[in-house]
């Protein structure tokens, strides 16, 4: 019987990062597209290779924020690159759309491959808004089809003009009618669906893991699609290989950290046509080791050269004192820095309360000359905002939960509870809020410690509700805050903090470094 071996290589959001840098500072890291394109061309020496991106390319890093907001008129470093390592096709996600539609039309302008997604339709034809729903690549003899469908919960993030003509079909429901279609008229030898979209239950009990919104459908649609070989999934930046109802399941991680592969084992039936006998699925992590292919460097060198110029450039001055000296006094009372946090979230978002962590114990504040390295030096997650509805119950109970951070211990001085530091820090789990006046008091015990909770001077009614925003991590209920689990999403704003800051820094120039002293932490 004769056979055959064949690679699909996956990227899911790599989000803005082909240098091997998180921007923070010019430490080589294990991330990027020149480390991953020094695995693509050893795999391709190994195997036929088909390669794929599952969207979130083209935003997300300042690198991205640079030439988006500074140097569009240059061709976009992420298709050169994309270009370059060939792949064959590209699957739009949502933040896809984050800089507009003139923006991203000229990123589809520029690609020597298609992007693909069947579930984006044109709001006048309700036909696939721009062109191919699927391709079909024959690879050494071998036919694979690969169907791209995209999180129909956009709109619930974009802003509407950057969408307009849009229409967002239910992916589930789309997957099915074109697995069906492509199986049936193209009779491929392989059928890839690639969603940029993740699971939204557990992928052994079945359990929801998160609100069932539509955001994401991944398991849905692998127990109710028939007929996919592999399945390429991402949105969440989880590190995913597994077989889910036959078949073979990849998320490779974020930000260029891992690369998803499925080795496809192929025997050629009596009929002549090849099948599938076996679908491996793997992430492979960059080796220590690794070095970043020079070709790819230089393809983007002059306009990485610029955005580490532009890192180091003050964009704003801070009057006042931002500065961080001791991590545990700013989360015992209010501090300027994160006062400012706040502040940038509830300006961006309408929101009259806001909650905000201070991430590790490295963070430094900000100095008297602010730059976009600082900013990304203290902002170190790609978090958005969404704003929830909560009543005053919940907000009470999230400053219980967050007051669980501390403890007293044995010479009676507040401390940190061993709990958020073993098997890690978790420092990013204890939350400070502006709009609200509160008191804290460890001493007594935990789930009765918030002593005072006051809105616009009054004690907070529990019964009412209010809108705060937050991370869209906390928003999710990540950290044990089950308190914000399924309440109703006001608003989403899906751009990444780190812009956000910036682009309020930009706006004022002059920020001073206030604080109001509306909370506090007591023994």
């Amino acid at each position: 019987m004769e056979s055959k071996q064949l690679t699909i290589l996956a990227t899911s959001d790599v989000h803005g990062y082909i240098y091997p840098t998180n921007y923070s500072d010019h430490q080589d890291r294990k991330l990027g597209l020149a480390k991953l394109a020094t695995l693509i061309k050893e795999k391709r020496k190994k195997t036929p290779v088909v390669l794929l991106d599952n969207g979130d390319m083209i935003q997300g890093s300042p690198f991205t924020f640079y030439h988006a907001k500074f140097a569009r008129e240059q061709k976009n470093p992420m298709i050169k690159v994309a270009n370059k390592l060939g792949y064959q096709a590209a699957v739009f996600g949502n933040h896809e759309f984050n800089y507009g539609l003139d923006y991203l039309k000229q990123v589809i302008a520029e690609s020597n491959f298609p992007w693909l997604s069947a579930s984006i339709l044109s709001s006048e034809t309700n036909q696939p808004a721009f062109g191919q729903p699927y391709i079909i690549s024959e690879i050494d003899g071998v036919r694979i089809a690969v169907i791209g469908v995209t999180t129909h919960y956009i709109p619930n993030w974009e802003e509407p003009s950057h969408i307009k003509g849009l229409n967002f079909a239910d992916t589930l429901e789309t997957t099915k009618y074109w697995v069906k279609k492509v199986r049936k008229e193209e009779q491929p030898d392989v059928c890839v669906v690639a969603y940029h979209g993740g699971f939204e239950r557990d992928l052994h009990s079945g359990e929801p893991t998160e609100p069932l919104t539509g955001e994401n459908q991944g398991y849905e649609i692998s127990q109710e699609v028939e007929g996919m070989d592999v399945f390429i999934t991402g949105h969440q930046h989880r590190d995913i290989a597994t077989h889910l109802n036959g078949a073979a399941v990849v998320q490779p991680s974020n930000m260029g950290q891992r690369l998803g592969e499925i080795t496809l084992n192929l025997e050629k039936n009596e009929t002549g046509k090849w099948e599938v006998k076996s679908a491996i699925p793997k992430t492979i992590e960059i080796p220590e080791t690794m070095k970043a292919d020079a070709e790819i460097l230089e393809l983007v060198e002059e306009l990485e050269r610029d955005t580490q110029s532009w890192l180091d450039t003050p964009i704003g001055e801070i009057k006042g004192d931002m500065t961080i000296i001791d991590p545990l006094q700013v989360r015992l009372e209010d501090h300027p820095f994160i006062e400012f946090i706040n502040r940038v979230q509830m300006e961006v978002s309408g929101a009259p309360i806001s909650n905000t962590a201070l991430f590790n114990n490295t963070s430094p504040g900000f100095p008297k000359q602010v730059t976009m390295r600082d900013i990304v030096s203290n902002y170190v997650f790609p978090n958005t905002l969404k704003v929830l509805e909560l009543t005053g119950a919940d907000i009470k109970a999230a400053l219980e939960q967050s007051a669980s951070y501390f403890i007293i211990d044995d010479s009676g001085e507040i401390t940190v509870n061993p709990a958020y530091m073993e098997p890690k820090p978790q420092h990013y789990n204890y939350d400070m809020w502006e709009g609200i006046t509160y008191e804290l008091t460890i001493s007594n015990p935990v789930g009765e410690r918030v002593s005072e909770l006051l809105f616009e001077g009054k004690p907070m009614d529990l019964a009412a509700t209010f809108h705060v925003v937050m991370n869209n991590y906390r928003a999710s209920g990540g950290g044990n805050f089950a308190m914000f689990q399924e309440k109703e999403i006001v608003k989403d704003i899906p751009t990444d903090m780190t812009e956000l800051i910036a682009d309020y820094i930009l706006k004022h120039k002059t920020i001073e470094a206030t604080c109001d002293n509306n909370w506090r932490v007591k023994k």
